[in-house]
């Protein structure tokens, strides 16, 4: 049963055609990673799911069969959840309140829940005991799981991730990823814009190769690793497997 799709979409950045014809269908409980080098439109992608991007030139996205571009914005954000590289905390506002606040405005619960909502899931994640911290003390790795937090509250039905590990040092990429795992483990649907090989071979149902702005490569963890069919696939996995 196809939970997401994609169906020929471009997008243009004025005279810039950033996505070209891409398609693209996914299940319910699966996890698509998307990768590619630099500027292959990756970002530009996921956030055109959440309607961060500039609207499609042509094309459509549903979600459920609901055509993305047509649902009002309230309606998209309880469905569809983001993790953004840069964590996009309140640094004016404690661990909790970050966590609790997009509840209490969005899905209009009260004070209390909320707080119960984001207690409950900070010790998911092992924050627990940051709750009253403000963003500013906290590790880049753990700002990200407090992010993570922050999205899980809202309860979405697909969550996007855009390189959520690639503005962490080396020794914090691993309680990120590890978070993600249990996500994944879980059977929430994601789609991953992500260098972590590791983490696509792993945890991908299936994998999106994307090279300037089109999807070069779809298949399976097992496939692409061991026998992708593009030449550029295949220059990109020896690039970034072995440097």
């Amino acid at each position: 049963m196809t939970f997401f799709e994609a169906r020929n979409v471009n997008l243009h950045f004025g005279s810039f055609h950033v996505l070209r014809d891409v398609s693209f269908e996914f299940g319910k409980g699966d996890v698509l990673v998307v990768c590619g080098p630099s500027g292959s439109g990756k970002s530009t992608l996921i956030r055109s799911i959440n309607r961060l991007a500039s609207p499609l030139t042509s094309g459509s996205m549903s979600i459920q069969g609901c055509d993305l571009m047509s649902l009002p914005r309230q309606d998209l954000y309880r469905r569809i959840g983001m993790v953004f590289q840069r964590f996009n905390l309140f640094q004016h506002l404690t661990v909790l309140e970050n966590v609790a606040l997009p509840q209490r405005r969005v899905l209009g619960r009260n004070r209390r829940e909320a707080a119960d909502r984001a207690r409950a899931l900070l010790d998911r994640v092992g924050l627990a005991d940051k709750a009253d911290t403000y963003p500013v003390r906290l590790s880049g790795g753990q700002q990200q799981r407090v992010a993570i937090c922050r999205t899980l509250a809202m309860e979405p039905e697909l969550l996007l991730f855009d390189e959520p590990t690639s503005a962490l040092d080396p020794e914090m990429v691993g309680e990120v990823l590890q978070v993600m795992r249990g996500l994944a483990s879980g059977g929430m649907t994601m789609i991953v814009v992500t260098h972590e090989m590791g983490f696509a071979r792993e945890l991908g149902t299936e994998i999106l190769f994307m090279e300037q702005g089109q999807v070069v490569e779809r298949a399976s963890p097992v496939d692409f690793f061991a026998s992708p069919r593009e030449a550029r696939t295949r220059a990109f996995l020896d690039q970034i497997l072995h440097h």
